[in-house]
């Protein structure tokens, strides 16, 4: 998915590593927008059921952008298997979506 506009979602395990995230993201021009919610995640890790506090980001980008997105994350992510999904935005406002585009070229 390299064409239009997209979400990415990942997410981590304090507020201050999800507002560290998400700064290095917008000030590298990687994601022209990031909101970060508190969120409880249940899930199988290494067997054993977990039910943990979470930070959820919501990275607002172009779908073209993932690849670098991912590899930033990958480097600084706290986690050792991160959740990294791409979201495709099917539509939204022109003015924007125009904004989005504005907010990640480099």
């Amino acid at each position: 998915m390299k064409d239009g506009y997209s979400i990415i979602m990942t997410t981590t395990d304090s507020q201050e590593d999800a507002n560290r995230l998400a700064e290095l993201l917008v000030t590298q021009q990687l994601a022209a927008c990031v909101q970060s919610t508190p969120i409880t995640s249940t899930y199988t890790w290494q067997g054993e059921l977990t039910r943990e506090s979470e930070w959820l980001l919501l990275i607002k980008t172009r779908a073209d952008r993932y690849d670098a997105i991912q590899e930033a994350l990958l480097k600084i992510h706290s986690y050792e298997t991160p959740e990294i999904l791409q979201v495709p935005i099917t539509d939204g406002s022109s003015a924007y979506l125009a904004w989005l585009s504005a907010q990640t070229e480099s």
